[in-house]
């Protein structure tokens, strides 16, 4: 560790998850209160004991990201969670269902919760995932806690996949990169909130309305307000340097136009139109696109059903003005 009178700077070590000692090695790190980068099934996370203040007060820092916007908390599994949070009967369903997966639950904390207060961002209610990778579920059972882990890049900027990304973004912010490979679904969790009523949707993701509908046999609302009180709410996130126009069938000037299905594009999110494979390479595609140096990035249209419901809610946040909080 490097330190000088502005800022404190790490030697980033990018670990591969199945080197001997990496996950007792990245306990270590979390049980010392510092911050790892972790594999996720959807994108690559930055991870702190979620019970140690200071350690989470360190992603906010690393991140810069804003106060008011809440983290998830990661779990090995539904017991864990019910420590923290009152999983209802719904919540159970649904977690029995989709869990490990991506599925993030938005439920009421315990009384007293050790849970760090910075991680619900003062709301009364903490967000719960088990993610569905083994290495991490390895982690976060030898660590007994939570991690707090949002995704593992400056905020408001394109998620990472891969350990690549992550050290591109934060090199010299962090001490360790745990590297699982790409992630498999690409994009970040559904996050939803549930009540005696019914569910709703606070981040669409891969699972879906039509999915927790048949599991639960509630009704599933979306979102009506701009309250925070969930991450990725921000009407802009996950966006390139580069501007980015939608709905385009053709590129205008010197911009990249990233294709679907029939639109061809210079790059494409998936040639066969599949919006499983246009969720998993969208931060990818979107990154070698903004690495190409155009002005502007086009982007064709995403059927605005299924999972392309959040994808279209990615790409809009990446489309709107610039938010410099």
């Amino acid at each position: 560790m490097i330190e000088n009178s502005c800022m404190v700077l790490y030697k980033t070590l990018v670990v591969p998850v199945h080197e001997h000692g990496a996950i007792e090695g990245a306990v270590e790190h979390l049980i010392a209160g510092a911050l790892v980068a972790i594999p996720t099934e959807t994108v690559y996370g930055l991870a702190a004991d979620a019970l140690n203040p200071e350690a989470v007060a360190k992603i906010f820092a690393a991140k810069g990201r804003p106060a008011h916007n809440p983290l998830i908390c990661h779990v090995s599994n539904v017991a864990m969670a019910d420590r923290y949070v009152a999983v209802t009967s719904i919540a159970r369903k649904l977690m029995d269902h989709f869990w490990p997966g991506p599925l993030t639950f938005v439920l009421t904390a315990r009384q007293n919760t050790p849970v760090a207060a910075a991680v619900s961002a003062g709301l009364p209610t903490i967000a719960m995932r088990c993610p569905n990778n083994l290495a991490v579920q390895d982690l976060i059972t030898k660590l007994d806690r939570p991690i707090a882990a949002p995704s593992a890049n400056p905020s408001g900027k394109l998620s990472p996949t891969s350990a690549g990304d992550v050290l591109a973004d934060m090199d010299g912010s962090i001490p360790l990169i745990l590297d699982g490979g790409k992630t498999t679904v690409g994009i970040e969790s559904t996050i939803i909130s549930v009540t005696d009523t019914g569910v709703t949707i606070l981040r669409p993701g891969t699972v879906t309305a039509e999915q927790i509908k048949s599991v639960a046999a509630v009704t599933v609302y979306t979102r009506d307000d701009d309250t925070i009180t969930a991450p990725g709410q921000l009407a802009s996130h996950y966006a390139p340097n580069a501007a980015v126009r939608l709905n385009a069938t053709d590129k205008e000037g010197e911009e990249v136009l990233i294709g679907f299905g029939p639109v061809r594009g210079d790059l494409s999110l998936s040639r066969s139109g599949d919006l499983a494979e246009a969720a998993k390479l969208l931060f990818e595609v979107l990154r070698a696109a903004d690495a190409s140096g155009a002005a502007g990035i086009a982007v064709a249209p995403i059927p605005n059903e299924g999972i392309g419901i959040a994808i279209n809610d990615r790409l809009t946040r990446a489309a709107a003005p610039r938010n410099v909080a």
